[in-house]
């Protein structure tokens, strides 16, 4: 399956449907980057008329773990990814469109190779940062993924 926004849409319509009902979608992939975005409705809001926090956690962590999908895809390259930790920080409310980008496919890239040379699982911290329209960070997300090459 080729990387693209509307391939991950159908991904995640079929394997996480709490992010595609929530309205969780790539809006741009490439090398080095991946944008999610979110926009606050009746699915995902919380009885303060925010968005839900865990909502905000699935696009973040979307933008970073399709980051490696892109870049595993590229390098045709068979692994295993976990996410084994991961730290938020929350600034100001979230309401309206909110992106979440991640712009480490550098650091990911280095992290397959790595992975694919030594044949031990390789461990790489990637931070998405949810903006609003104004360009304000609402929130910050840092995700410790493990990527272990298969044979």
């Amino acid at each position: 399956m080729r990387i693209t926004p509307s391939s991950i849409k159908f991904f995640t319509l079929f394997k996480l449907p709490a992010a595609y009902f929530t309205g969780v979608r790539v809006r741009s992939i490439d090398e080095k980057q991946c944008t999610v975005r979110v926009r606050l409705n009746f699915m995902n809001k919380n009885p303060f008329r925010s968005m839900f926090w865990a909502v905000q956690g699935m696009a973040a962590e979307l933008s970073t773990g399709a980051l490696i999908m892109h870049a595993l895809h590229h390098t045709n390259t068979k692994a295993s990814m976990l996410v084994i930790e991961n730290k938020a920080t929350f600034s100001k409310k979230a309401v309206g469109r909110i992106n979440f980008s991640c712009s480490q496919g550098e650091a990911v890239s280095a992290a397959i190779d790595a992975a694919k040379e030594t044949h031990t699982p390789q461990q790489i911290w990637l931070h998405a940062k949810g903006l609003d329209k104004v360009g304000d960070e609402l929130s910050s997300f840092s995700f410790l993924w493990t990527i272990k090459v298969k044979n």
